[in-house]
């Protein structure tokens, strides 16, 4: 059997390290390029992307029942690829007897075949890419990023701080406890990792490894047996994973039930069956706030860890680079056609205008200025197809209908020209007073922004912070030239748990984050309970029993 663990142990160093500095660093290279990945590696994702379509997914599960799949891609045609079906009792059963031997390895074992999981999957990235692109309508370039390397960089970080927790712990200790003049007394204790149980890991339609990652493998590397739940229309990509982690475990003469696909329909879904099942020790969830208040009603026992919906606040109070905030703002709202959930929604701007490097800009001076940037974004139609992608689900068109008669419309939403039967639709931007609060103070997911009239700035500021406190938000940024006001804002939006982001202009936007770097959540508002890695969202994911036994003296 290989030593998968030394063959990944700097890897594995080098994310640890990573995690403590908080600088850059990414193990795996994120750039689509043969020079790295293979000349041919392009090629050869593309060709295997089309093996799979119309035909069972070659998965060593057996199948009860009628196989599961009616994934179509928003480019426009359906993948016709099927996916074997187990019911709820056998998912369960098979994880209990293939756990057993899973929970009793030691960490480094258990991190070998993590990491060399996620390194076959990098090797796998431009068939990760069309998986993604496919389901997701994410653009090629963006599905083989976040997709492929920048998800597996969230695995890896999942990863290392699992180990570095489990490795604060010793394995055995000898325990002296002076009694004066009468002899010590002399214990030998023991330390065991037990985990939680099994994990599940319910997925999301738009960022499924992205976001299904970080549970999955801090789960895996902590011990539990998992059962990963893909949201049906985008079960191609979590199977490619699941499919990869069955291969290793079995190299590493494991069970490979410690991880299984559970593929479901919309009218017939598994999720609430098995993430209130008892023997369900943790539920990683990605999705909508409805099912997510569900499960913090209905999951009692289990670790529940959620990333749910935001409304990202932006606010205009001043900008020393107008030019360069408007253009930064009309990518960061075009970016995926805004199907992200670090994707801005709300900018407040004082109806007075603000102060710029071209002078006093007007509520409608900022917003015509934000227009006219996204038209700019948008002129070439490659590049425009590149940064939009297509849209997830036809709903979101419905949305982008529903919110032009909230306000009033600066700019038209519009299908891309010449997009052939890829499902497209350019941001929308609407203006409304801040009392309309009904319009704004709810997610509208997809390309859909309001431009916010305020008091003030005061008051911009004042509004923004209590929509991410209350509402919830996963991002949040600020245009401004003051520093006394650039320092409220950053506590404002601190005591919200929404991380800010300050006059960006150039190649960083509000929407990214960073492995390694950004903590990704607060767990302080209702965008979610957990955060996208911090030592807590391991560290429950198992428990300490101890040992001990006297020492003849």
């Amino acid at each position: 059997m290989a030593d998968f663990f030394a063959a990944h142990r700097a890897t594995l160093d080098a994310a640890i390290a990573a995690c403590r500095t908080r600088g850059y660093w990414s193990a795996y290279p994120e750039t689509p390029s043969g020079r790295i990945y293979g000349e041919d590696a392009r090629e050869t994702g593309e060709a295997a992307f089309k093996a799979l379509l119309g035909k069972p997914f070659p998965l060593d599960q057996e199948c009860e029942g009628a196989p599961i799949g009616a994934e179509v891609s928003p480019y426009g045609f359906p993948l016709g690829i099927t996916y074997p079906r187990r019911e709820v009792a056998t998912l369960i059963a098979a994880a209990g007897r293939a756990g057993a031997a899973w929970a009793a390895a030691m960490p480094h074992t258990r991190a070998g075949v993590a990491l060399e999981i996620l390194a076959r999957l990098n090797r796998d990235s431009f068939l990760m890419a069309h998986a993604v692109q496919h389901t997701t309508g994410q653009a090629f370039v963006m599905a083989f990023q976040a997709g492929g390397p920048h998800a597996q960089d969230r695995g890896l970080e999942a990863v290392a701080y699992a180990f570095d927790e489990m490795t604060r712990i010793p394995h055995a200790a000898r325990w002296e406890k002076p009694q004066g003049k009468a002899p010590p007394v002399l214990l030998a204790k023991e330390w065991r990792i037990v985990p939680r149980g099994i994990g599940l890991v319910i997925g999301c339609s738009t960022f499924p490894t992205w976001n299904g990652y970080p549970g999955l493998f801090a789960s895996l590397a902590t011990g539990n047996a998992v059962i990963v739940k893909p949201h049906p229309n985008a079960i191609l990509p979590l199977a490619l994973a699941v499919r990869t982690a069955r291969a290793v475990l079995r190299e590493a003469g494991f069970d490979p039930d410690v991880v299984q696909l559970a593929p479901d329909t919309a009218e017939a879904p598994i999720a609430a069956a098995l993430a209130t099942h008892p023997a369900i020790g943790i539920v990683d969830y990605t999705g909508s706030p409805a099912f997510g208040r569900w499960l913090r009603a209905h999951v009692r026992d289990a670790a529940l860890h959620t990333e749910e919906a935001g409304i990202n606040p932006v606010v205009i109070a001043g900008s020393p680079d107008f030019r360069g905030m408007c253009a930064n703002l009309a990518f960061s709202l075009a970016l995926y056609s805004g199907q992200m959930c670090t994707a801005p929604q709300n900018l407040f701007v004082p109806a007075e205008g603000v102060a710029t490097d071209e002078g006093i800009k007007s509520f409608d001076a900022i917003a015509v200025g934000i227009a006219t940037a996204i038209d700019a974004l948008l002129a070439d139609p490659a590049r425009a197809a590149g940064v939009l992608g297509a849209i997830a689900s036809p709903a979101t068109l419905a949305r982008i209908a529903a919110a032009r008669g909230l306000g009033r419309v600066v700019r038209d939403s519009a299908p891309l020209p010449d997009a052939g039967a890829a499902r497209t639709a350019t941001p929308l931007l609407v203006a409304v007073e801040a009392e309309d609060e009904a319009a704004y103070l709810e997610e509208r997911f997809g390309p859909i922004a309001f431009l916010i009239r305020c008091r003030d700035a005061e008051d911009a500021l004042a509004r923004a912070a209590a929509s991410a406190r209350d509402r919830g938000a996963i991002t949040a940024a600020l245009y401004a030239t003051e520093e006394g006001f650039i320092a409220r804002a950053a506590e404002a939006f601190a005591r919200a748990g929404a991380p800010l982001s300050v006059n960006l202009t150039g190649g960083i936007y509000v929407n990214q984050s960073a492995a390694f770097s950004d903590y990704h959540v607060s767990g302080l508002n209702p965008a979610g309970n957990a955060c996208l890695t911090d030592s807590a969202f391991v560290a429950n994911r198992f428990r300490v029993a101890a040992v001990r036994r006297p020492i003849a003296a």
